[in-house]
């Protein structure tokens, strides 16, 4: 939940010298804290290694905005090559302090109850169980920093929130239709991980995407998950980047850090050798084996920057779009309406059906999503090795590797044509080029072009 928190630009141009840039909790878009190497990430379920996320936004999903109407997609989605449903949060919306005409779905009015937008308790345990019968797995989305502005607790448990001086409970940032929880309080913590057990018991959910799960206590985190994983061995996904979330226990975080870097280069402000320089510094703040949630767009990014018909236009997506899906230890995610393309704003508190009708996309991600499933160097604990074939500024290549499987991937990122040349002989063969489906023969010092934004994936 990060909705017009860019109106601070100056702090943020400060803070993190990236443009565009909203004022975040404080671990977005910043260097992420130091963390000492001395332990790696704790291993999570197996089935997310050669996995993705699908981000399903129920409002805006369908004219009806319904669980039963987004049901009917499911069999399409699991032909595209999904995994992971991640669905924004389906708590009902505070009234108190609204914003908009619907309010924001991180606005929690209960934490045990179902969004009648949506429909029943008995609709979403339908769908759960649908999903799990086609073989997808299904996190929700929490919210474990604030409650809405009429949660029961503001009343039953006034402890459990952060006051003023006049005993008003505070509100962060512009969320001014949220109330911040006290994480100095037991009973609150207790009552809050009680919660997240209620949904694995009660709907059978496999994990929760955590939302601004910087802002909340690692100690909380921790001993969270610990409880969680007595109930199922969940998937804990963490809105953060923030090394030491990794040794608390959730399986993978954002890489905000690279995603703004990412948005420098598509704009002409970075090179290519600018990822490299993310990459050293994400080694040095965060334990080995991190998985990182790769995207070029989200519900944040989406109603807000414009991503990524505004960060990613155009050629540029492909590239980019291979890059998450293809990156080191990443676990790539695409936000429910990239394979229309949808290209336009969503808005976050309005009624606004993304109109699904051509799926222009939806070969493109298939093409990758079937690569990652079948071809374990692209599995997060797969090597990942640099490579030069030409102007490291513009060419931004590499390989991945894992047993007897090898993928080179090659991405201009630059909007000039550029040369490759083989330099490597253990480039060189007669790779399958994922787009084209024929063989490259390369050899060494063989030369050819690319062009602006061009992208290359070959399987060996």
């Amino acid at each position: 939940m990060k909705y017009l928190l860019h109106t601070v630009a100056i702090a943020c141009f400060l803070l993190s010298l990236f443009p565009a840039c909203k004022l975040m909790p404080k671990e977005k878009g910043t260097q992420a804290e130091a963390v000492q190497q001395d332990t790696t990430a704790i291993a999570g379920p197996g089935w997310i290694k050669q996995s993705n996320v699908y981000e399903v936004n129920v409002r805006q999903y369908t004219p009806e905005g319904t669980f039963k109407a987004f049901a009917i997609h499911l069999p399409r989605l699991k032909q595209m090559g999904v995994d992971i449903l991640w669905f924004m949060p389906v708590t009902p919306i505070s009234k108190t302090d609204r914003k908009g005409t619907l309010g924001s779905y991180y606005a929690v009015a209960d934490y045990k109850a179902i969004n009648p937008e949506f429909g029943t308790l008995n609709d979403f345990k339908q769908l759960v169980q649908q999903a799990h019968d086609s073989g997808f797995k299904v996190i929700i989305d929490w919210v474990a920093n604030h409650t809405g502005a009429d949660h029961p607790w503001l009343t039953q448990h006034p402890d459990f929130y952060n006051r003023d001086s006049t005993g008003k409970a505070k509100y962060v940032f512009d969320w001014t239709d949220t109330r911040d929880l006290n994480f100095d309080n037991k009973a609150m913590r207790d009552s809050m991980t009680a919660a997240m057990q209620y949904w694995l018991q009660e709907t059978g959910i496999d994990g929760f995407r955590c939302d601004v799960a910087g802002e909340a206590p690692t100690d909380f985190w921790k001993d969270c998950i610990r409880q969680l994983r007595k109930v199922k061995n969940v998937f804990m996904l963490a809105e953060a980047d923030k090394g030491e979330l990794h040794t608390a226990g959730f399986d993978a975080s954002y890489p905000w850090d690279m995603f703004q870097t990412m948005k420098k280069v598509a704009a002409g402000e970075r090179n290519a050798l600018s990822l490299d320089t993310v990459l050293m510094r994400q080694d040095s703040t965060f334990p080995a084996g991190a998985v990182r949630l790769y995207f070029t767009s989200n519900h944040d990014e989406n109603s807000w920057n414009k991503s990524d018909f505004g960060t990613f236009p155009g050629l540029k997506h492909g590239a980019f779009a291979v890059l998450t899906q293809t990156m080191r230890a990443s676990l790539p995610l695409i936000y429910g309406g990239q394979e229309e393309p949808v290209l336009r704003a969503i808005p976050f508190f309005e009624k606004d059906n993304m109109g699904f009708k051509k799926y222009a996309r939806a070969p493109f991600y298939k093409m990758l999503l079937d690569l990652r499933k079948r071809n374990q160097a692209l599995a997060t604990d797969a090597s990942f090795r640099k490579v030069s074939v030409g102007d490291d500024k513009a060419l931004y290549a590499y390989v991945r590797e894992k047993g007897k499987d090898k993928i080179l991937v090659i991405l201009n990122l630059s909007n000039k044509e550029q040369t490759i040349t083989i330099k490597d002989s253990s480039l060189t063969g007669e790779p399958m080029n994922l787009f084209l489906g024929a063989k490259e023969p390369f050899k060494l010092n063989h030369s050819f072009n690319i062009e602006q934004w061009g992208y290359i994936v070959c399987e060996y």
